[in-house]
C-alpha cells in the first residue's frame, strides 16, 4: 500500500458543489454538514466563493484552498463541467494561483488509454461474455483472470474474441487473489475492476475518469443497479434495497458515514494507490479491507453514483439470505484489523441514552435528554448568530439518527439478544414487534422509489428487510463466534478512534475553521 497521494493540487477548472444534506447558516459565514458531520467557520473570501448557490470554480489561490477543504470534510462534491468552459490560463488578473499549485487541468483527466480492466471470473462464460460486449473501445488494456474454472477453454475463448489477455489460476484461488493477478499485470495507471457477473452502462467510464482528475483521489466508485429488477417480491426488494447500491448521492467514502465502504463489484483504482492490491487471505469483504487502508493511508475515495453499473444480483431465496449472512461473517475479521473503523453502532451517551429511552416507552425523557444536550452544544458554537436554534436542529437530527440506529440494532446487529429478551418478556416482545414493523415502513418509504423499474409492495418489502436483518446478524454472530472475538458486536461512541490520518484541509489564511460537530456527540 502507497504511503498516500504526493500532489494533492486540484485541477484548474473543477467545479465543486456543496452537497445537498449541506446547511449553509448566517449568510453563508457557517456550514454544516460533512463526513463526519462538523460545523466549518468561513472567511468573508471562502463565503463569498459559495455564495452563488453553493457551487464555484477552481480558478485561484483561494478557490483552490477552499475546494480542497469541503471536499476533504465531505461537505461538497466536484461536478462535471464542459471541456471548453475550463480556464487555460492560472495567473490570470487577480489570481494568485501558480503553475505548481494547479498543475492538472481538468481537460487533462486520464482518459480510458489510461485504463486496464481486470476481470476475475470463475465458470461464468456467458456471464464474461455479456460484460465485454459492453466494454468501451479505447482501453489500455484487458485482462481477464481464470481462477480455476472447470472450462478454461470456455473462458479463453470469450476473452480471446474480445481481444483480451488470459491469465489463469490452476486452482482457485478467490477473488481477492484474482484481481490481484491482473493488476500485477496491469501496465496502465488506472485498472478498473469489474466482476463477471456485472455490466457497465454506457457512458460508466467517464465519470469515474472525471473523478480522478484529483490527483489525491485513489480510488472512485460507480453504483451498482440490479441488472433485472424482476417481479417477485424479493427481487423488487433487491432492486432498491442491494447491499452493493450505495444510492442516488456522491459522496466521500469515509469510514462510519453514510458511504462507508464501496462493493469490489466495479472499481477504478490507481496503481501507485493500491499497491499490490487486494489481502488475498480475506475472501469476504476484502473491499472494505482495502477502502480502509486506503482511507488510512491518506488517499481520498470517492463514490460517483453517475456513473452506473448493472449486477445481476442473486434472487432465489436460499441463494439471497445465505449471501447476505456471508456478508456479515466479514465485520470480524474486519474489526480485528481496523480497530474502531466498523462498529455495529456509534452513539454519545446522550444518544444512547434517548434510544433506550424510545424503547422503553419513555418520549418525554428522551425530549428532555434531547433538550440539554442541545443545550450544551449551542455554548459550543461561539459566534454562530443563531446558536440555541442551530444546536436543536443538529440535536434533533441526532436523535432521529440514534432511533434509526437504535432500531437497527434490535432487527439486525442485535436480534439474537432481543429474541431472547422476547422468550422471557412479554414487554420485550411488544417491543421488538413494534420495532421490527415501524422500521420496515420507514425503510420502505425511503428506498421505494430508488429505482422506477419496480414497485415494490409494503408487505413483501417489510418481510424481505427482516429476512435480510436476520441473515446479516446471523453471519455477524456466526463469525465473532468463530473468531472467538467481540469486537464486531461492540458499539463505538462519537469522538472515539477510527482511521482519520488527516485533518480537514485548511489554507496558510485562514479561509476555514473546522470544529467536528456529531450530531451523536
Amino acid at each position: 500500500m502507497s504511503e498516500g497521494p504526493r500532489d494533492t493540487a486540484l485541477p484548474l477548472g473543477m467545479r465543486v458543489a456543496l452537497e445537498r444534506r449541506a446547511r449553509v447558516l448566517d449568510g453563508g459565514a457557517v456550514l454544516l454538514g460533512g463526513a463526519p458531520p462538523r460545523m466549518l467557520r468561513l472567511s468573508r473570501a471562502a463565503s463569498a466563493l459559495i455564495a452563488d448557490g453553493g457551487a464555484f470554480t477552481v480558478a485561484d489561490r483561494t478557490s483552490a484552498a477552499l475546494a480542497r477543504t469541503l471536499l476533504d470534510a465531505g461537505i461538497a462534491h466536484p461536478v462535471d463541467v464542459p471541456v471548453d468552459a475550463v480556464p487555460t490560463v492560472a495567473d490570470g488578473p487577480g489570481s494568485d494561483l501558480t503553475p505548481d499549485r494547479v498543475a492538472h487541468p481538468v481537460g487533462n483527466a486520464p482518459t480510458s488509454a489510461d485504463v486496464t480492466v481486470v476481470v476475475p471470473v470463475k465458470d461464468r462464460a456467458a456471464g464474461l461474455q455479456r460484460l465485454l460486449a459492453a466494454l468501451p473501445d479505447g482501453l489500455g488494456g484487458l485482462l481477464v483472470v481464470d481462477d480455476g474454472s472447470a472450462d478454461p477453454a470456455g473462458i479463453r475463448a470469450v476473452a480471446e474474441r474480445a481481444s483480451g489477455r488470459v491469465l489463469r489460476h490452476p486452482a482457485s484461488r478467490g477473488p481477492a487473489a484474482a484481481r490481484n493477478t491482473g493488476l500485477a499485470a496491469a501496465i496502465t495507471p488506472l485498472v478498473a475492476f469489474l466482476d463477471s457477473d456485472v455490466v457497465p452502462e454506457p457512458g460508466w467510464l467517464a465519470p469515474l475518469l472525471a473523478r480522478l482528475a484529483d490527483p489525491a483521489v485513489g480510488l472512485v466508485a460507480p453504483r451498482i443497479i440490479a441488472l433485472d429488477p424482476g417481479t417477485s417480491w424479493l427481487q423488487a426488494y433487491e432492486a432498491v434495497r442491494s447491499s452493493l447500491d450505495l444510492g442516488p448521492d456522491p459522496a466521500l467514502i469515509v469510514p462510519r458515514s453514510r458511504v462507508a465502504y464501496v462493493p469490489s463489484a466495479a472499481l477504478l483504482v490507481r496503481r501507485v494507490a493500491v499497491g499490490e492490491g487486494f489481502d488475498e487471505a480475506m475472501h469476504v469483504a476484502e473491499d472494505v479491507d482495502l477502502v480502509l487502508r486506503l482511507h488510512a493511508a491518506g488517499w481520498r475515495l470517492r463514490y460517483e453514483p453517475v456513473s452506473r453499473v448493472a449486477h445481476d444480483h442473486r434472487t432465489t431465496a436460499k441463494a439471497w439470505w445465505l449471501r447476505k449472512a456471508y456478508y456479515g461473517t466479514g465485520a470480524a475479521p474486519l474489526a480485528m484489523r481496523h480497530e474502531g473503523a466498523v462498529p455495529p453502532m456509534v452513539l454519545s451517551p446522550w444518544s444512547a441514552a434517548v434510544g433506550v429511552l424510545v424503547l422503553l416507552g419513555r418520549p418525554l425523557s428522551a425530549v428532555a435528554v434531547s433538550a440539554a444536550a442541545a443545550e450544551r452544544l449551542s455554548r459550543r458554537l461561539g459566534r454562530v448568530e443563531h446558536p440555541r436554534a442551530t444546536a436543536t436542529r443538529l440535536i434533533g437530527l441526532g436523535a432521529v439518527g440514534a432511533v434509526a440506529q437504535t432500531a437497527d440494532a434490535v432487527t439486525r446487529h442485535y436480534w439474537p439478544v432481543a429474541a431472547l429478551a422476547c422468550l422471557v418478556s412479554r414487554r420485550a416482545r411488544r417491543t421488538v414487534a413494534a420495532v421490527a414493523l415501524a422500521e420496515g415502513v420507514v425503510d420502505f418509504a425511503r428506498h421505494r422509489g430508488r429505482d422506477p423499474r419496480v414497485r415494490p409492495r409494503l408487505p413483501g418489502y417489510v418481510l424481505a428487510r427482516r429476512l435480510d436483518d436476520l441473515a446479516y446478524g446471523a453471519g455477524l454472530w456466526w463469525g465473532a463466534w468463530r473468531h472467538r472475538t467481540l469486537a464486531p458486536l461492540l458499539p463505538g461512541r462519537t469522538g472515539a478512534s477510527a482511521p482519520s490520518p488527516r485533518p480537514v484541509a485548511t489554507s496558510p489564511d485562514a479561509l476555514v475553521q473546522s470544529v467536528r460537530i456529531s450530531p451523536n456527540g
